[in-house]
């Protein structure tokens, strides 16, 4: 497939920008391990062998009679009393490098909670016993893949709203601002809260309510692209030929408002997810016992004794943003046609 002189021009702008192209690799590297982190933070082994047969304790659940117990409910594999039976018939366990997932709470600490870091759990534990390594994982995971669903759906609301406005103009135009204008001045954060006050929030919930105003962050964007590009000659020969509407604002003028939208999305994805940060941190986000970088930050103010919480939270947070952030300059770099880099 041959690549165009632009495109290769952009990926040269793209990757000369050495700050924001070593953040992507380990941006994606960090996401990609998350997207495993079953196989990586578990309070169930990857793989079980017992009397001549391979379980995969990781992918199913396993009651404890398959393992010669006495229960229907699913196996405790932490149980000394389970390893045992899995160990009486020749049996062995691979574990995962953490032997605690994001709910597994630790009941052999041998003092009161929140633990400091130790070698059973690296980076200590939080006010309820649970792994904060283990809760950082998932939380990472969890963050970033709400993050993009909302960057994804609110984008394509977002450019097919501001391609309306922007290519009929006019009346349309003017009412579009307006409601833009009163929308906007809405306090989002607040009526959030109100709403998440009101309703017990899940993911999918949380997802609608913040995708009600994180729309807008492209419209503007989009619609300026627009207004400029459609009284062009190449656009007016269009209408002339009967070419429809829709034809001329997705085929013909979509692509050029993109590279001013695809500069932005590293930066709507940040806001995404600092606001469920903040929602989970104020108590109004997931739900509880969920991992989640905001409530690992409240507990880190609620226990000031403990300060591997709010320290560990915070530094996966800012690394998080940080690399966002570097990867969105050098986007804006490629995209950017009086740059060009030796």
């Amino acid at each position: 497939m041959q690549i165009s002189p632009i495109n290769r021009r952009r990926w040269h702008n793209f990757r000369s920008n050495r700050r924001g192209f070593w953040s992507l690799w380990i941006f994606a590297i960090l996401f990609v391990l998350s997207l495993f982190a079953e196989l990586i933070a578990n309070d169930a082994p990857l793989l079980v062998r017992y009397d001549s047969q391979f379980y995969f304790p990781v992918f199913k659940a396993y009651p404890e009679t398959t393992f010669g117990g006495d229960f229907e409910t699913e196996a405790k594999y932490r149980d000394p009393f389970v390893q045992e039976l899995i160990h009486d018939k020749g049996g062995w366990m691979v574990w995962p490098p953490l032997h605690y997932s994001y709910r597994t709470i630790n009941y052999d600490l041998g003092r009161p909670a929140p633990a400091p870091p130790s070698t059973e759990n690296w980076l200590g534990t939080d006010d309820q016993g649970r792994d904060v390594l283990a809760r950082l994982i998932y939380g990472f995971r969890i963050s970033i893949l709400f993050g993009l669903v909302l960057t994804a759906v609110s984008s394509v609301i977002g450019v097919a709203a501001g391609a309306v406005q922007g290519y009929f103009g006019g009346l349309t135009d003017l009412l579009f601002q307006r409601f833009m204008e009163i929308w906007s001045g809405l306090p989002t954060l607040y009526l959030l809260i109100i709403m998440a006050s009101i309703v017990q929030p899940n993911f999918w919930w949380l997802l609608g309510i913040m995708l009600l105003f994180s729309w807008m962050s492209l419209v503007g964007v989009v619609r300026a692209e627009f207004l400029r590009a459609r009284n062009f000659g190449y656009v007016r020969a269009a209408r002339a030929l009967g070419v429809s509407d829709v034809a001329i604002m997705f085929r013909h003028l979509l692509p050029n408002a993109m590279v001013a939208s695809l500069t932005m999305l590293p930066f709507v994805l940040n806001g995404a997810i600092t606001t469920l940060t903040a929602l989970d941190f104020l108590g109004f986000g997931l739900p509880p016992g969920s991992p989640s970088l905001g409530e690992l930050l409240s507990q880190g103010k609620t226990n000031i004794q403990a300060p591997w919480l709010g320290i560990t939270a915070f530094a996966i947070l800012a690394l998080m943003l940080s690399l966002l952030i570097f990867i969105g300059e050098a986007v804006r770099d490629a995209f950017d046609p009086r740059k060009t880099f030796r």
